[in-house]
């Protein structure tokens, strides 16, 4: 659900943010055309109230009221006659080689004193840029040749029309957002629901059969004791008592894997470090035997709320699992402090796992076809399990594949 949600707004984000910059070039490069068309067209002789640089009949700055004014001397349009033109003021300072201020244009409508159009003039001339924006005036230097121009624009209402329109649509962003939220989590419940009823179903059901499969394996096994007392052993009795000890093992791993799963187990302050050091020391002799050996490092002083027999159980589950599985003569542990987890990895060289593999190791009852086999007593339950304890402790657990070995890490919180 959380993922959907930031996933949603991060898509608003990205959107809403380009948006905003594109609309900003525009912006930008529309102000860049309008000051180079103003700069082309000046005419330094004209000096008037009129920001088209223009001189008009008798003297006298025109209006759109008054008649059509005269073309320009290059022959182009008239700027008053273009409407991006009309509506926008114009500003401009020139300056002599030497630095003096020749002249300084002021727009028909004074906004800008000539004093701060001094000061944005020379802060744009000191940038060393051609093309540029001090608050909302926008500015052009423009080399002329005998003498410098400082097109400036007032571009206060652009931008004011460009913050409205991205504050509305922060609001509309927004509103839709949520809107959007309910929406998902009203779908994600109606989707979900029938996911977690199944899940609910496929748990009770293992605990159900686990439960039910006790009954009849005793009493295999005790006929099958009554069998060998009056009959004699045969090499059926035997077969029948291997495989009812094979049920019992598996009956009692799903039996493990439902509590782990569904039951509240009681938690109290386990001395993490030292229940490790205790799971390594009996599977360091029956790695002698297979001639293997354990080499463990162990950070001291490790704490957590917790249940033993199931810390235990997922200890020892890692290590016979690298026991069975792993190919090498050496099972690396360690178990150290990283922030505010204790972090306990087990290692062992093993055959090479693809990424399908990795992805289906903690799925009840998968194992990897080179690891089937009759003569052995797993079933694919134990990784299971563990990921089961893990998540009852609030930890987390992962399989990684590098450099020809198989690798699982084991992650909890410390208590503090």
């Amino acid at each position: 659900m959380s993922a959907v949600v930031l996933s949603l707004l991060a898509l608003l984000t990205v959107t809403l943010t380009t948006i905003y910059l594109f609309n900003r070039a525009a912006l930008l490069r529309n102000n860049e055309e309008m000051l180079r068309t103003y700069a082309e067209r000046y005419d330094p002789s004209v000096q008037s109230d009129d920001p088209s640089g223009y001189a008009w009949p008798d003297g006298e700055p025109g209006g759109p009221l008054d008649g059509d004014p005269p073309a320009p001397r290059d022959g182009k349009e008239p700027m008053r006659n273009e409407p991006q033109f009309r509506l926008s003021t114009f500003y401009s300072v020139t300056y002599a080689k030497t630095g003096e201020v020749l002249t300084v244009n002021t727009g028909n409508n004074a906004l800008q004193s000539e004093e701060s159009l001094l000061g944005i003039a020379s802060a744009a001339r000191s940038s060393g840029k051609e093309f540029g924006s001090r608050g909302n005036i926008y500015y052009l230097v423009s080399d002329r040749g005998d003498y410098t121009l400082v097109a400036m624009l007032d571009g206060t209402i652009g931008d004011s029309n460009q913050q409205t329109l991205f504050r509305e649509m922060l609001i509309v962003g927004g509103v839709a957002m949520v809107v959007l939220f309910v929406i998902s989590i009203f779908i994600a419940r109606r989707i979900v629901r029938p996911l977690e009823e199944n899940d609910k179903r496929q748990k009770r059901f293992v605990s159900d059969a686990g439960h039910e499969l006790k009954t009849p394996i005793a009493v295999i096994s005790a006929n099958s004791e009554l069998l060998r007392r009056e009959s004699g052993g045969s090499e059926w009795l035997d077969n029948i008592d291997y495989e009812n000890e094979r049920m019992s093992d598996l009956v009692r791993q799903l039996l493990a894997l439902s509590k782990a799963e569904n039951s509240a187990v009681p938690k109290e302050t386990v001395d993490f470090s030292k229940l490790v050091d205790g799971e390594v020391l009996p599977f360091e002799t029956l790695a002698f035997e297979k001639g293997k050996r354990i080499q463990s490092e162990i950070e001291r002083g490790l704490t957590l709320d917790g249940n033993p027999n199931q810390l235990r159980q997922l200890v020892s589950i890692l290590l016979d699992n690298a026991l069975s599985h792993g190919i090498g003569d050496r099972i690396d542990l360690t178990l150290r402090k990283e922030k505010h987890h204790a972090v306990l990895t087990v290692s062992n060289e093993a055959r090479d796992m693809s990424a399908d593999q990795l992805a289906h190791l903690f799925d009840r009852f998968y194992r990897a076809d080179e690891a089937r086999n009759e003569a052995d007593a797993h079933y694919g339950l134990g990784l299971s399990i563990a990921q089961a304890a893990a998540q009852a402790h609030g930890g987390t657990i992962h399989a990684d594949y590098k450099g020809g070995k198989a690798i699982f890490t084991v992650s909890f919180p410390i208590k503090k």
